[in-house]
């Protein structure tokens, strides 16, 4: 049980999660904490994350990371560059923090290259799934 939620739950988020962004990579977008909460609700039924929760915001911090994890090893990018905060064109400190832990950015890479990476991963991402539909 990870964050109130057991793991059937968490299963269940980690793909439906991995299939909504696979589709918007595929029609090179982009989505928000928020749109992609709604979309995760509507696809699963599961209780919305509350972002006003601590707890919460962590939770998708969380399965952000699962469904990295999920897809990297196929793609070898990290899915979760397709989800920016809401008012800002950038991705949130986490997939900073991720991207560091994985060795793809450098732990004192500058606020400029942690968005050149980012950017890179969208980029690569769009084109990768765009030219799997295409074939």
């Amino acid at each position: 049980m990870q964050y109130g939620r057991d793991d059937e739950t968490w299963d269940q988020l980690v793909e439906e999660g991995t299939l909504y962004l696979e589709d918007l990579a595929r029609d090179t977008g982009l989505t928000s904490y928020s749109a992609l909460n709604a979309e995760l609700v509507h696809r699963t039924g599961c209780r919305p994350f509350d972002f006003e929760q601590a707890a919460d915001r962590a939770a998708v911090g969380y399965l952000l990371g699962r469904i990295v994890e999920r897809n990297y090893s196929r793609t070898g990018l990290m899915l979760s560059a397709l989800v920016r905060y809401i008012d800002a064109n950038e991705a949130g400190p986490g997939f900073s923090q991720l991207a560091q832990q994985m060795n793809l950015l450098d732990k004192n890479a500058s606020r400029s290259d942690k968005h050149d990476f980012w950017i890179g991963q969208v980029t690569q991402l769009h084109v990768q799934y765009g030219s799997a539909s295409a074939s």
